[in-house]
């Protein structure tokens, strides 16, 4: 049997994820990704530190058991922090890790796209809608 270096185990493991098969928790991770609620609370933490009371203020609709379980969701896979700081009342922060540093820039991107193209989209919606349905 044949022994692996530490560098082969992570060539390996590089390997092993693909989005494209089935069984790869990548797909679990960009689910999670695509989620309307993080990907604007992630360019919502982008210039420092939010309570819960600023983020659901800066995110229009998000409710707070939305907003709590989104920022649960991103504290469990690194991508935030949350910090209790010990005061009357209780003061609790959340801000981008480096992990969620590099996400950012991937974030705002797609957030910035949708936002300049939602017009084209809604005259493609608009031409879809007005043609002929076919069955297949």
């Amino acid at each position: 049997m044949a022994t692996t270096t530490a560098a082969q185990r992570r060539e390996q493991a590089k390997r092993d994820y693909d989005a494209f098969l089935a069984g790869c928790p990548t797909r679990e991770l960009l689910t999670r990704l695509t989620d309307k609620w993080v990907a604007l609370v992630i360019p919502a933490l982008a210039d420092g530190p939010k309570r819960h009371g600023e983020l659901a203020q800066r995110i229009a609709g998000v409710s707070q058991k939305m907003l709590t379980q989104t920022l649960r969701t991103l504290e469990r896979d690194g991508l935030i922090t949350r910090t209790v700081t010990a005061s009357v009342p209780v003061r609790v922060d959340y801000e981008l890790t480096p992990l969620g540093h590099e996400l950012f820039p991937v974030m705002v991107a797609i957030k910035n796209w949708a936002e300049a193209h939602m017009d084209r989209v809604f005259e493609a919606r608009a031409s879809f809608d007005a043609r002929p349905q076919t069955v297949s």
